[in-house]
C-alpha cells in the first residue's frame, strides 16, 4: 500500500460547524478505543526528565495534553489554531505553523498525536531537520497504514455512529500513515545517533518513541 496523501474534510470546516463537532466527537471515541492517550501517559514519565519541557505538536483541541496534567507533565501546545477554550493556564500556546516554528529548542521532548501523517515526505525531512538539532525524545502516534485497517474502521464506523467526515478522513489518515521504520527514515532519525522503537498495535496504531543516544 502506497503512502497517499489526500486533503482530509476535517481541516477544511469551520470549528463550530456541526460536521466537524461530530467528527471531534468521533475522534475522542477512536483515541480512547485505541488506547492513544493511556499509552502517551504510560511511557512519557520514564522518557521525560524532572523538570523538563514538553511540547505537543498539532495540539489541537488539547485534549492530550490535559490528559497528562495528571501524570504530570509540563506540556505547551503548538498549532495554526488558537488556543482552545480549556487549554491549562499554567501553560503556553503557540501559534505557529509547525514547519516554521522557530523556538523548538526550547523544547527536548516533543510528542505528537495522529499529526505527522499530514505531512509529505520533504515536509517530514524539513521538520525532522528542525527536531534533531535539539529534541532528545521525539514521540508520535500514528495511523498503521495497512488496507486491513481501512476495512476494520468502515465494519466499526456504524457502531460509533460514526459522521461521513469521519469516515472519509479515516480512510485517507490510514493512506497517509506509516509502516516499519518509514517515520523515523522521514525524520532523518536514521543517522546513527538516535534509539528508535516502531510498532503498530493490533488496531492499527502505528507508535514512534525515538531517544537521542548519549
Amino acid at each position: 500500500m502506497v503512502r497517499q496523501l489526500q486533503p482530509e474534510l476535517l481541516d477544511a470546516l469551520p470549528s463550530d460547524d456541526p460536521a466537524a463537532r461530530h467528527s471531534r466527537r468521533d475522534l475522542r471515541l477512536i483515541n480512547a478505543a485505541m488506547g492513544n492517550f493511556r499509552w502517551f501517559r504510560r511511557i512519557l514519565p520514564a522518557l521525560v526528565r524532572p523538570a523538563e519541557p514538553v511540547l505537543e505538536l498539532g495540539a489541537g483541541t488539547g485534549e492530550l495534553a490535559r490528559s497528562l496534567q495528571g501524570v504530570p507533565l509540563p506540556v505547551d501546545g503548538l498549532d495554526r489554531c488558537p488556543a482552545p477554550a480549556l487549554w491549562p493556564a499554567s501553560r503556553k500556546w503557540h501559534r505557529a505553523d509547525l514547519l516554521a516554528f522557530s523556538y523548538y529548542a526550547d523544547f527536548p521532548v516533543v510528542l505528537g498525536n495522529l499529526i505527522f501523517h499530514h505531512f509529505s515526505a520533504p515536509e517530514l525531512a524539513a521538520l525532522g531537520a528542525r527536531l534533531r538539532v535539539s529534541s532528545r525524545v521525539i514521540v508520535a502516534c500514528e495511523p498503521a497504514r495497512y488496507r486491513r485497517f481501512q476495512r476494520l474502521f468502515a465494519v466499526i464506523a456504524p457502531l460509533l455512529r460514526a459522521h461521513a467526515v469521519t469516515l472519509h478522513d479515516a480512510r485517507v489518515s490510514i493512506a497517509a500513515g506509516f509502516r516499519g521504520d518509514e517515520l523515523p527514515r522521514a525524520l532523518g532519525l536514521d543517522d546513527g545517533a538516535w534509539d528508535c522503537r516502531a510498532t503498530t498495535t493490533f488496531l492499527g496504531a502505528y507508535r514512534l518513541v525515538a531517544v537521542r543516544r548519549p
